[in-house]
């Protein structure tokens, strides 16, 4: 569902440079018998390279890392929420375990003023503004969310150049977004001219038999290329987004973003806090990470090249579940374009490479499918540039040797062959 909310505008205390810009801001088949020795995709030269990370290591009570976040003051009137952001570690510190903790209180120890009066909440929120920026790659962030109506904890993005066509030009891309009501569900959301605040493109998803997301940590992510943009809660693909869902609006996400993360109290769409809601609540944070290939070139990925030097491509570039993959001549396109993740994934148009059924016997072939965290999408490479699937203990295998274009890709028993030799990225 739609995200129905207004904009959520930066604060007025943000840097002096950026100050003016960002009040107008919206937040919203062969082979023999021999068996290659494999290790993990991240510790070879083509892995995915970490852009942006922060674990929150430290002392309890110390504020975040200046270097990598800025703290916003204030208040914000246009979604009518109800805390005052505050700074320093009054709202925003480490708990000395490897977590960032952002308190919401019903508290104004300094007599803040808000929209409404006197304000009745505090909190806080953080942006990488002037300090990390990013164009496409794989973002998320690890987090438990506070619990009771008229919580609104959101982990999100916006455009860098806010402050030169301001907002819904600049693009907001939600990552997750929470509201109390609905404690078992959360939100994906993409803002953008013609399609902002409650007319938002955006989808929710739901954890099964009534646990809410307040109980554990859940890890939140997109993963993000040009013209395309998947949503994931801890693996599982519940959304993917490109042009032809902006009902011919400008599609505004091919350009750098900085990353904000906030508790927010009250407003339009979560509705106050009542009764029932409990303080302090606290979003707690265990890490936040960016990551992007290191094809340098647009750093969305690259190509995988293998026999007669042609590409691991997905079958007529769909994106559709149970597309073929398949080896074709090189062209440059977002079909053969494929980032290697971290966690053992490989992703072309927002989706991983995958044993089908998750089989493990030899010839069975390789598809796309949503990325879903299991061992049919894992993958590692040996010295020898073998792709293997741990799972089946068999590598990546070009159907009978061919390399005519569209020869089927499967696993098969490693066996050092030319039809199982691949240059990542390359």
């Amino acid at each position: 569902m739609d995200s129905p909310r207004l904009s959520r505008r930066l604060l007025r205390s943000v840097l002096p440079a950026l100050a003016l810009a960002l009040a107008t801001a919206g937040l919203v088949g062969s082979g023999g018998p021999a068996t290659a020795t494999a290790t993990p995709m991240s510790q070879t030269a083509a892995a995915a390279t970490t852009t942006f990370a922060d674990e929150f290591d430290g002392p309890a009570g110390s504020a975040v890392d200046g270097a990598k976040w800025q703290i916003e003051t204030g208040d914000n009137v246009d979604n009518h929420e109800r805390q005052y952001y505050t700074s320093g570690n009054n709202n925003a510190a480490l708990d000395g375990q490897g977590h960032l903790v952002i308190t919401a209180r019903k508290e104004n120890p300094s007599n803040y003023q808000c929209w409404y009066g006197t304000c009745q909440y505090t909190s806080a929120r953080l942006n990488t503004s002037g300090k990390f920026t990013q164009q496409y790659g794989h973002v998320e962030a690890r987090m438990k969310v506070p619990r009771g109506q008229g919580m609104w904890p959101a982990f999100w993005m916006l455009g860098n150049d806010i402050g030169q066509v301001g907002w819904p030009n600049s693009g907001e891309i939600d990552v997750m977004e929470n509201v109390g009501f609905e404690p078992s569900t959360v939100h994906g959301t993409l803002h953008g001219p013609g399609y902002s605040g409650s007319a938002g493109i955006g989808a929710g998803y739901t954890l099964p038999g009534g646990q809410a997301f307040a109980d554990d940590f859940h890890t939140f992510a997109v993963d993000w290329a040009p013209d395309s943009i998947t949503w994931s809660v801890d693996g599982n693909v519940y959304q993917h987004r490109t042009p032809a869902d902006t009902g011919g609006n400008p599609w505004a996400f091919n350009k750098p973003f900085f990353l904000i993360l906030n508790l927010a109290v009250g407003g339009y769409w979560p509705g106050d806090p009542d009764g029932g809601t409990t303080f302090p609540q606290q979003l707690v944070v265990d890490h936040v990470r960016v990551t992007t290939s290191d094809d340098g070139a647009t750093g969305t990925g690259g190509r995988i090249t293998g026999l007669a030097g042609k590409c691991v491509d997905v079958a007529a570039a769909s994106n559709a579940n149970g597309t073929p993959v398949q080896l074709y001549d090189c062209n440059g396109s977002e079909a053969q374009r494929w980032t290697v993740g971290t966690d053992g994934t490989i992703r072309a148009l927002g989706k991983c490479l995958d044993v089908a059924s998750g089989g493990t016997a030899d010839g069975t072939p390789v598809q796309l499918w949503d990325c879903n965290g299991s061992a049919a999408q894992k993958w590692a490479v040996s010295g020898a540039r073998d792709i293997v699937n741990p799972q089946a203990d068999k590598c990546l295998d070009v159907t009978g040797n061919s390399s005519a274009n569209s020869t089927r890709l499967q696993i098969w028993t490693c066996a050092g062959t030319a039809n199982q030799k691949w240059t990542v990225n390359g």
